[in-house]
């Protein structure tokens, strides 16, 4: 579990939010019963086809972002041991580093590598793999087999995450937009006799403090590679923006094509700089100059270990709130440090358009030649037992149970196989028994649809198909500029000008195409 939250880039990271966090909306959010099944009937997907028959044996291979947990292998053995007398599977796990997801899941569907199971995210290459016929269309497994994984998630969410019209991978979820906050160190803001931060300003207020009584403390420290590019200090600044901004179907980790205005309009930054997102741009690029942001932001690997070792005092996090894993990391480094988040997310009602898309995703490889077992085994784990047992580890040993929603964890040491790779939905998911009030406000908020105004191009996928070649061509260039700049690291005009004038040809075709099939979209609805 010690990669849950950092996620979902959303991570997630998620993030990218996410991505993309943890809420009580279990009251808000009702069980729906399987297309074609009675509420209340017995699930039987994940029971032998036949009583009289074992199946055989099945190693389904996983691949999944974050690291190994501590405790896998006593959780896998009693996965396993659950699953020996009924789908009579084994699993075996692949972890990969956040900062080789993007390479390393790609270079694995192309090489067409036996995996049954996969993460992915819109953020990541989702919609580029689905284009390469990567993915297995999982409609008609998850009817016959997927009960519990239709039930446990809302109509919204089914109708928002298709691609295409198909169900190209079970959405991970438990809100209906990822959570995301500023963490901080608490005990450096209380030295600083600071008041609790409410706003953006009063959060660069705090990193100037940081700067001139801790010189020793990078203040900021942002996300610095291209797989986590939504994470970049500019980037992140669209989570909170009144203005709607935000990056488009078509990479959902950039703001160079983005929406606002709720208007079914592509924008294009090489065409015209939005006063925004270009102050965001300028503002990163003051706060790198004038040492806020940390120097060495472009070669850090791993932006949330520089927060756990103390080295910075504010970091983007895809959470409303942080885990007791990081809180108790923190403390082993800094023995009276302590942290908070910062949430500047506005919760008025109808005040924010989302799409109620999801960050996360779990999708069958065309190439597997175990699919009907892989949804048997999701289905498995969206039961509430079993979603406890992957997301928590052992009970009673790592954690307990704090009535039907809550829990208490019993060690500090990460637990749990997985969650908003594997499983998260809005129906099991519990929350820490600490949660403040603020936070269940915040949670609350963000589990209910009814707060937000659907984004108009709800439902919307985008084929890439047609410019995948210019997909491509205007990645690889991208990744040469973007979190240069959104960091600061660089100076805006003269990257800016170099960056358009080597990708504004690929991306004006991307900007044609997409707005073409949103017209086209639209004009169904």
């Amino acid at each position: 579990m010690q990669f849950k939250k950092w996620a979902s880039m959303g991570f997630i990271f998620a993030l990218c939010f996410m991505i993309i966090s943890g809420c009580s909306t279990n009251n808000n959010i009702k069980e729906e019963p399987a297309p074609g099944k009675e509420a209340g009937k017995t699930d039987t997907a994940t029971k032998p086809e036949s009583d009289s028959k074992q199946l055989d044996p099945v190693t389904l291979k996983i691949m999944l972002p974050g690291d190994q947990p501590k405790d896998y292998e006593a959780v896998k053995a009693e996965i396993e041991k659950r699953l020996a007398d009924t789908l009579n599977v084994k699993i075996d796990i692949t972890y990969v580093p956040w900062s080789d997801l993007a390479t390393k899941t790609q270079v694995t569907l192309a090489a067409g590598e036996p995996y049954d199971l996969i993460y992915d995210a819109p953020w990541l290459h989702m919609n580029q793999m689905i284009a390469a016929g990567y993915y297995e269309p999982l409609d008609e497994l998850i009817e016959k087999y997927g009960e519990t994984i239709v039930k446990t998630r809302p109509q919204k969410m089914w109708d928002a995450n298709k691609f295409n019209g198909k169900i190209m991978g079970v959405p991970l979820g438990i809100f209906m937009v990822q959570g995301h906050s500023y963490l901080i160190r608490k005990d450096l803001r209380e030295q600083l006799s600071l008041p609790p931060i409410k706003t953006y300003e009063d959060l660069i207020k705090y990193a100037y403090a940081v700067k001139e009584k801790f010189p020793e403390i990078s203040p900021i420290t942002p996300a610095g590679s291209d797989a986590e590019k939504g994470y970049s200090w500019a980037a992140f600044r669209q989570n909170d923006a009144t203005d709607q901004i935000r990056p488009t179907h078509a990479d959902a980790n950039s703001m160079v094509l983005y929406y606002k205005n709720n208007d079914g309009k592509v924008y294009n930054m090489f065409d015209q700089k939005d006063p925004l997102i270009w102050s965001w741009i300028t503002e990163a690029r003051k706060l790198y100059q004038d040492k806020i942001i940390n120097q060495d932001v472009m070669s850090i690997k791993d932006w949330n270990g520089e927060f756990i070792a103390g080295k910075s005092a504010v970091i983007a996090s895809r959470s409303f709130i942080y885990e007791y894993w990081q809180h108790a990391l923190l403390q082993k480094n800094v023995a009276e440090g302590t942290m908070e988040n910062v949430k500047l997310l506005d919760i008025t009602p109808k005040k924010n358009i989302i799409n109620f898309q999801m960050d996360n995703f779990i999708s069958v490889p065309a190439v597997s030649k175990n699919k009907e077992r892989a949804i048997q085994f999701l289905n498995w784990a969206n039961e509430k037992e079993n979603y406890d047992l992957i997301e928590h580890g052992i009970p009673g040993e790592e954690w307990e149970a704090v009535g039907d929603d809550k829990y208490k964890d019993l060690t500090t040491d990460s637990h749990g196989i997985a969650s908003f790779s594997l499983i998260w939905n809005p129906v099991h998911e519990r929350f820490p028994e600490t949660d403040d009030e603020e936070t269940i406000a915040y949670k609350k908020f963000v589990g209910d649809g009814d707060n937000f105004t659907a984004d108009i191009l709800t439902g919307f996928s985008f084929n890439g198909e047609p410019v995948k070649n210019e997909l491509a061509q205007y990645s690889a260039i991208q990744s040469k500029y973007y979190a240069s700049l959104l960091n600061g690291v660089v100076d805006p005009d003269t990257y800016w000008t170099k960056f358009q004038g080597e990708a504004a040809g690929a991306l004006k075709k991307i900007q044609v195409e997409l707005q073409k099939q949103i017209d086209s979209f639209l004009a169904t609805q």
